[in-house]
């Protein structure tokens, strides 16, 4: 399968926006939280990466949120590349996905850990149900809050919906919550034992909101996640 790239922005330093489109008539169809792997012929060999889908299913698009690494083959060639150009695209593929039936739940993410929960809440904040989440968002500068009014539109428009982005280093003009977002989990949590949380980010992150998550009594199918390292 061939994907287009229609667009490509900078979110934020050393971080894009893509959007591809899968030509002709032939839907892309995918659960929210799924990834898709990406080949092309980089360096003389053919080099493959997956990367989860930041935008709601529905028609031929799909969009990615991605950091440049520097030291890596990949990133640096999709942050190069120019719209109308083409790659290679598997369907899309895992099980980091909401339960179903969805509920109550707390999602985590850092960096660009932030794509998945981005499809989710796109997709399931308009079907309303009452649900209440809450997007725990970790970064170290504002400038890197990603998807930053999109998300402030969704906490004005869904009253379920909270959005607490958290800056490990904040400037003197920030005044919301500050450190690592594992500092603020508990918080986010209250009393609640009935809800999910996902996790999506570095590995150390992940481990260690897994680890306090056992700790406060939650159990293992209460906790999916995803390791971006």
């Amino acid at each position: 399968m061939k994907a287009i790239l229609l667009s490509s922005r900078l979110l934020a330093p050393e971080v894009r926006h893509l959007q591809f489109e899968v030509p002709g008539d032939q839907e892309l169809t995918f659960v929210p939280g799924q990834f898709v792997s990406l080949t092309a012929g980089i360096a003389g060999r053919q080099v493959t990466r997956a990367y989860s889908i930041c935008s709601p299913p529905g028609g031929n698009r799909f969009e990615l949120c991605l950091n440049r690494v520097h030291e890596g083959v990949f990133s640096p060639y999709l942050f190069d590349l120019k719209p109308g150009a083409e790659i290679h695209l598997r369907p899309p593929l895992g099980h980091f996905t909401l339960r179903q039936p969805p509920r109550d739940a707390v999602f985590v993410a850092t960096g660009a850990g932030i794509a998945p929960f981005r499809s989710m809440l796109h997709h399931q904040l308009p079907r309303g149900g009452g649900l209440r989440l809450t997007l725990l968002f970790g970064t170290r500068f504002e400038q890197s809050i990603l998807y930053r009014e999109e998300f402030e539109v969704f906490r004005a428009r869904y009253p379920g919906f909270r959005f607490w982005p958290t800056l490990s280093r904040p400037s003197s003009r920030w005044q919301g919550r500050t450190g690592h977002v594992q500092a603020h989990l508990e918080e986010a949590i209250g009393g609640a034992r009935d809800i999910d949380v996902y996790i999506c980010g570095l590995k150390l992150m992940v481990d260690d909101v897994r680890g306090r998550l056992k700790e406060m009594g939650f159990l293992r199918d209460q906790i999916r996640y995803e390791k971006y390292d």
